[in-house]
């Protein structure tokens, strides 16, 4: 497993510590203005899916790989609901470093 503060994308490393943190204020802070996301195919409204697949459910990004200069993982995914799972990310950040979309799915 890669440690997160080793990835390379310093918005996808602020994600993802984010993530494993529970902080949803670090969280919202990384998303640009009108940011999008999916799972599995389906665009979803991101704020009921974050609270919903990671904040009221423990979730933790566990990065196996990464790839598309750090933008693109492979990660093993676990919350309270669903257990484990090994999911690929995809990130699209902006200029200033900001994420405006995510792609979320079983790898």
């Amino acid at each position: 497993m890669i440690d997160p503060a080793q990835l390379t994308d310093p918005a996808v490393r602020a994600f993802v510590s984010a993530v494993n943190a529970g902080d949803r204020d670090a969280f919202e802070a990384l998303l640009a203005p009108g940011a999008t996301m999916s799972d599995d195919g389906s665009d979803r409204n991101l704020t009921e899916w974050a609270d919903k697949e990671i904040f009221s459910s423990g979730g933790h990004m566990s990065v196996a790989s990464e790839s598309d200069g750090g933008r693109g993982l492979i990660v093993d995914y676990r919350n309270n609901t669903w257990g484990e799972m090994r999911t690929a990310w995809r990130f699209d950040v902006t200029t200033d470093g900001r994420i405006s979309r995510f792609e979320t799915g079983q790898a």
